[in-house]
């Protein structure tokens, strides 16, 4: 009964669905686990060195199209970031130290509010430490945790099992041994996890 949610702060469609997963899977009556990792080491073993999206113009001028859609029928504020994607490591590292806490899933919305919505540049700490403070954190504390290297090994080994689950991007759903990938699929990802 547990739905894991992996996802990349640089991703687009992960945008929607951070906003919409926990309420989603409260309705369903089904546990929901946050899960930060990275892409770009995935993208990189696929030979990769920028989002597809940027790769290939018409899926990005797509893409952009469809996130409008998506949006405004969330009634999500939507700007394209200051660049895209955006470097999200710090804030996944973040995120990993907020991943099983109460406040890991409002930074997380939080982050790509600021990303999506706010035109805000997600590497900048001082954005991270706005984010953090406004939730009542020691941003400086965790801050530092983050940095610590015990810390990043736990990121890049939570982006390894992403790759030995089988995940390609983001975001997925990973119910069991099942996965579900994109925005579209949490609810099949919910039904799965009630069977």
């Amino acid at each position: 009964m547990q739905v894991e949610f992996w996802y990349e702060f640089a991703s687009t469609y992960s945008y929607p669905a951070a906003m919409r997963v926990e309420q989603a899977a409260k309705e369903a009556g089904v546990e929901l686990r946050w899960r930060p990792f990275l892409l770009g080491p995935i993208f990189g073993a696929q030979g990769w060195n920028d989002s597809p999206f940027n790769i290939y113009p018409a899926k990005g001028t797509y893409m952009w199209r469809d996130m409008a859609r998506l949006c405004e029928a969330q009634g999500l504020a939507l700007q394209e970031p200051v660049r895209f994607p955006q470097n999200g490591l710090k804030a996944a590292r973040l995120a990993l130290l907020g991943q099983d806490e109460t406040w890991g899933p409002e930074f997380t919305r939080r982050v790509y509010l600021a990303n999506f919505a706010g035109q805000k540049d997600i590497s900048d700490e001082a954005v991270l430490t706005g984010i953090l403070s406004s939730l009542g954190l020691d941003a400086g504390a965790l801050l530092v945790r983050s940095n610590e290297q015990a810390n990043k090994d736990r990121l890049k080994a939570q982006t390894e099992e992403a790759i030995a689950k089988g995940i390609f991007g983001a975001p997925s759903f990973v119910v069991g041994g099942e996965l579900f990938w994109g925005n579209d699929r949490l609810d099949a990802a919910l039904d799965w996890a009630k069977r």
